[in-house]
């Protein structure tokens, strides 16, 4: 953190090679300091023209209190570099400016690489897969970007975050890459896949995991035949709908989607286009015991973890860079997980029932 701060003050940092220096580095002083995990020796950086007062340990002062896990912890619950500024100040005194910050938190980076490269299990039961979109500052202009979020549900019915991907536009393309990092990581099979309806999506995963099943997400299928239809025939239209995926069996479903077609076709004759085109990948969670289907369906699992990284984010409206909005995603991401401490229940029946349905594979 002292290592920050002086190269913040020095305007460059230690083995910058191009920038015009009118000050150098000069060695450095040694010190005790107390603090809350007992007395260490500590060394502050000096420069040459004497210029350098440091503020989150200053000369002379010989106790300290892990402000640095603050302003992380701060950074990682949302608050902007003010709101960050005015906490530290009521609380120390001292002054942080938005490079100071920057420059913390970037403390973080090789915990981040690590925690994305991590070994995985090879088996992962059921995934979830998602992208949320920032605005980026990239070259001087605002763009949004995607990140790429995939959810696990493990083997012992607990649910994890595998790993956030940066890039632009939401594309099968950079899910192919997305799932082929996964394999690199150690994931060798993936039972049940829940997507929403991105094109080429279903040949990303018939790609990288082949025996994977893809299944549709019935709210977004909803959401896209809704919004054709007016708003005092949306009751009636839902109520419907329902009786396609609350059905019993496929066989079932399919009938009942044939009979709402013939009811509004001529009405809204777009509205069920897309039931029809992808049958074969919102059907396959008829073939589950109410128990699974009411877990595979659906992405509210990962809509709702979406949502908690909009509120960790909200008060930035634009990230000055890839690793700015990296390190607030991974730090919210740590706080959110804190509170996944209980599995899927009745996950021992579901567990069985898939042992049965993917036999050999689980």
């Amino acid at each position: 953190m002292m290592n920050a701060e002086f190269d913040t003050s020095m305007g460059y940092s230690k083995y910058d090679k191009k920038s015009e220096k009118t000050n150098y580095r000069n060695g450095s002083t040694k010190k005790n300091l107390k603090s809350e995990f007992g007395e260490f020796e500590f060394v502050t950086p000096r420069d040459r023209n004497g210029n350098f007062e440091p503020i989150i340990v200053p000369k002379n002062k010989r106790d300290v209190s892990g402000i640095e896990d603050k302003i992380i912890s701060l950074y990682g619950r949302g608050l902007s570099t003010r709101e960050i500024n005015d906490q530290i100040q009521d609380l120390y005194g001292i002054e942080v400016s938005s490079t100071m910050v920057s420059n913390i938190t970037d403390q973080i980076l090789p915990e981040i690489r690590e925690w994305q490269n991590r070994p995985l299990d090879d088996v992962y039961p059921i995934v979830f897969i998602d992208a949320v979109h920032f605005s980026v500052r990239q070259d001087n202009q605002v763009i949004k970007k995607a990140a790429y979020i995939v959810l696990g549900v493990d083997k012992e019915g607990a649910k994890d975050i595998l790993g956030i991907w940066i890039g632009e536009n939401e594309s099968a393309k950079f899910w192919l890459g997305v799932l082929n990092d996964l394999k690199q990581r150690g994931v060798k099979d993936i039972l049940i896949l829940c997507s929403d309806g991105l094109t080429g999506i279903k040949q990303a995963i018939e790609t990288a995991f082949p025996k994977t099943i893809q299944q549709r997400c019935i709210v977004h299928i909803i959401r896209n035949s809704v919004k054709f239809v007016y708003y005092k025939d949306k009751k009636e239209f839902c109520n419907d709908l329902k009786t396609i995926y609350t059905a019993k069996n496929e066989k079932e479903g399919y009938n009942n989607l044939q009979k709402v077609k013939e009811k509004w076709k001529n009405k809204y004759p777009n509205s069920l286009k897309n039931w029809e085109e992808n049958w074969d990948s919102i059907c396959p969670f008829f073939n589950y015991s109410d128990t699974i289907r009411k877990i595979m369906y659906t992405t509210n699992t990962i809509e709702s973890l979406n949502r908690q990284f909009r509120k960790y984010t909200k008060t930035k409206a634009v990230f000055p860079t890839d690793d700015s909005l990296m390190k607030c995603l991974y730090l919210a991401t740590k706080n959110i997980t804190k509170k996944w401490t209980t599995r899927y229940g009745s996950w021992d029946l579901i567990l069985s029932e898939l042992s049965i349905m993917f036999d050999g594979r689980i």
